[in-house]
Order: C-alpha cells, then sequence, then structure tokens
C-alpha cells in the first residue's frame, strides 16, 4: 500500500487539487491510501466551553470536498486533525504514519515569489526526509 499525507487548509480549489494528484496516482482504487490532514491554527483554540467537540476536520469545506472527491474515486482516505506550529506538525505526522510521500498544494505567486516556496513548503521540503509533491494551483 502507497501511503501519502495530503495535509490541506481552507482553499477548496487548491485542495481538489491535491486530491486530483493522488487520484491520478497508478493503483489508486487499489493501492493508494491518502492521509487527510487539517492543522488547526493556535487562533482556533479559544472556543467557549462546550464548543471543542465540534472543532473537526471533517467540518471544514475543503475536507469535506477532497472526502467526496475520493469517494467518487475509490481512493482510501483518513482523516486526521491536529493543532500546532503547521510544518513541524506536517513532517511529525509523515513520521507516525510512515507515509511514503507528502502531497502539498501550491499557491500561484507573483514573478518574484515564484523563485521561493511559501514557508510552510520551504520548511517541510527542507526538513523532511520523505518525497514531497507540490501541487499547482490555477489562481
Amino acid at each position: 500500500m502507497y501511503r501519502v499525507l495530503m495535509p490541506v487548509d481552507t482553499d477548496e480549489e487548491r485542495s481538489l487539487k491535491q486530491a486530483e494528484y493522488v487520484s491520478s496516482l497508478p493503483g489508486s482504487d487499489t493501492d493508494v491510501e491518502a492521509i487527510i490532514l487539517f492543522i488547526f491554527q493556535d487562533d482556533d483554540e479559544e472556543l467557549p466551553e462546550g464548543f471543542g467537540s465540534f472543532k473537526s476536520a471533517t467540518r471544514v469545506g475543503s475536507v469535506r470536498r477532497v472526502s467526496e472527491h475520493f469517494d467518487e474515486h475509490d481512493v482510501a482516505y483518513t482523516v486526521l486533525d491536529d493543532a500546532g506550529e503547521t510544518a513541524d506538525r506536517i513532517i511529525e505526522e509523515a513520521n507516525e504514519h510512515d507515509v511514503d510521500s507528502i502531497v502539498l498544494g501550491g499557491r500561484k505567486q507573483s514573478p518574484v515569489g515564484k523563485a521561493l516556496f511559501g514557508s510552510v513548503t520551504q520548511s517541510v521540503i527542507l526538513d523532511s526526509d520523505r518525497p514531497v509533491v507540490v501541487t499547482g494551483a490555477d489562481k
């Protein structure tokens, strides 16, 4: 089984590009398992008492859209949520689940910014010992 970690944020189009890449892998309907990861930011932690149970990645629009895409394409997947420093959590989850690769969503950047990735993407590429795929963005 080929296991990929797919961290997503709230951008549905970017998340779908990641999902399209994963579902295009050879044997994606039989030999690929995707782990969808949504990382809540520290400022999300200040929920009123009693609302903590509503803080779930499955309630995030991009996660739901990716799940629907995988359901349509028979890709096995698991949804995880976490909190903390994004790049660190991505690498820790990749190690914990012993994934074969990490699939990140790229953002369209200005001509000057094209020479550099976003800080999270750059950190994951530099700090991970696993292959990292960065999917494109149409925006």
